[in-house]
């Protein structure tokens, strides 16, 4: 999750890591102390689901289609039918269970939804015992084997982040690790069992958000001030949740699902299960704006040690703003694609569209959109205000010679005899790359050196001595 930076930041003053270290300590300890107590300490009430249908692997070594047969004349005094197809018998020989090694003969499955079958095709089979008579048992088809085929999609992900990423990459494949484990052993164990679901989510993401940020992009005042600005939003993402769930009187049953779990958990509160899922999905997209904002600080303030404060905030949420720009489409698009069969069902519904859109089930997902939204806006000047401030301070308490020249402390640009007479010498930085590179991506940036009234071929790298640099641009020397 977020963006990758790999040039290291400058080393972060001692009082700055001091400040950072008494802020972020805390609130981890707080958060793991609250982990513990809603640890769930049992697995919640059992549900009673029935003995497990057995069920084994097999392989299609036949398939036979034929016509299926007519059908009996329905009691409304329709004529006789044709059966849905397709019709036949297919060969399975089993691969577990006490039939290991026999060839069996199922029916060729039918229905909605049923799989289709070709010879050589990994199913799993269910084997369904007659109340009556438990000697009779008889198999059925239930679904293709996938276990393979994700394992292959897991490897070629994996080898993909780590080829790109490198050592970062298997950092990433950790912390998503850490996710997962997280939300297995705490979060979903701990709504099951009865526990109220906007705590625990607001702590499981809390959890995921230390272990995730600092496992991946390392321990760094970087990473801290990314920390800070996701749980801040987060906290914000909850509050902003809890109102609009409570001024659009939503309960949580506006999905089949949910309606479903509350006929087998009716103890689960599913107007906190819905506050739960907007604050876990708001996360991801919550950790990639609070990383890119806090390394975008970071980057200015490095390639422009003479911004100051108020520059640095500014230059770094004109990006912000093309961020939140694009991401926001992005939370819709997701949502609306996780809904995509609700949204085809509901074009083919006769009632007016304004009754279509205050309904539970659409109304939730038009919830979920706008507060991740707000929580999402919320979280680039949250996070670029506190990158800009510690960064700032830690190259005051740096000084000028760690930062680097500044105007009013740089020397005049030199120059180098051409053949169009003297022309102010390029000063380089690191490795040699000209400063005239540099000066086009500040233009971008602070609005152009014409703003300062220079040309644009000749602009001084610094400005005039004694002359106030003007507020809002990124012109100032490297």
């Amino acid at each position: 999750m977020g963006a990758d930076h790999n040039r290291p930041a400058p080393p972060t003053p001692p009082g700055v890591r001091r400040v950072l270290v008494a802020t972020v300590v805390p609130l981890f300890v707080i958060t793991v102390i609250a982990a513990v107590v809603l640890w769930p300490r049992d697995g919640g009430p059992e549900v009673d689901g029935g003995s497990p249908v057995p069920r084994y692997h097999g392989t299609v070594t036949r398939v036979v289609t034929e016509e299926c047969p007519p059908q009996p004349e329905t009691p409304e005094g329709g004529g006789p039918g044709v059966a849905d197809g397709p019709c036949g018998t297919v060969t399975v020989r089993v691969e577990q269970g006490p039939d290991a090694g026999r060839q069996v003969e199922t029916p060729v499955p039918t229905g909605p939804g049923a799989p289709t079958v070709a010879v050589d095709d990994r199913i799993v089979l269910v084997k369904l015992t007659d109340p009556a008579d438990p000697t009779a048992s008889a198999y059925n088809i239930a679904e293709h084997q996938r276990g393979a085929p994700l394992i292959w999609l897991a490897v070629v992900f994996a080898l993909a982040i780590v080829a790109f990423g490198r050592w970062r990459g298997v950092a990433a494949l950790a912390g998503l690790a850490a996710t997962f484990a997280i939300l297995l052993t705490f979060v979903l164990p701990g709504i099951g069992a009865g526990g109220s679901p906007l705590p625990i989510a607001v702590v499981g993401s809390a959890l995921i958000m230390f272990v995730v940020l600092y496992l991946t992009h390392g321990v760094t005042a970087q990473t801290s001030v990314a920390v800070l600005g996701t749980l801040g939003s987060l906290v914000l993402t909850g509050l902003l949740g809890t109102l609009a769930t409570a001024a659009t009187h939503l309960t949580g049953y506006g999905s089949e699902d949910a309606t479903t779990l509350s006929m087998f958990r009716g103890d689960v509160d599913l107007h906190g299960l819905l506050l739960a899922g907007i604050i876990i999905g708001s996360l991801g997209v919550l950790d990639d704006v609070t990383v890119t904002q806090a390394a975008t600080v970071t980057e200015l303030a490095h390639a422009n040690p003479g911004l100051s404060r108020l520059q640095l905030y500014r230059a770094a949420t004109r990006v912000g703003r093309a961020h939140i720009a694009s991401t926001v489409n992005t939370i819709v698009l997701a949502y609306a694609g996780a809904s995509l069969p609700l949204l085809l069902l509901l074009t083919a519904d006769s009632r007016p569209v304004t009754e279509i859109l205050t309904s539970e089930f659409l109304a939730q997902e038009i919830v979920r959109s706008a507060v991740a939204t707000l929580g999402l806006i919320a979280a680039v000047p949250l996070t670029t205000g506190l990158a800009a401030v510690v960064t700032a301070a830690g190259r005051t308490a740096a000084g000028p010679t760690a930062a680097g020249p500044t105007a009013g402390h740089g020397a005049a640009p030199r120059t180098r005899p051409t053949g169009g007479g003297d022309v102010p010498a390029a000063r380089t930085h690191g490795g040699g790359r000209r400063t005239a590179d540099r000066d086009l991506a500040l233009e971008a940036l602070g609005g152009g050196r014409a703003a300062e009234g220079f040309p644009d071929d000749h602009a001084p790298t610094h400005p005039p001595a004694g002359r106030p640099h003007r507020e809002g641009g990124t012109e100032t020397a490297w």
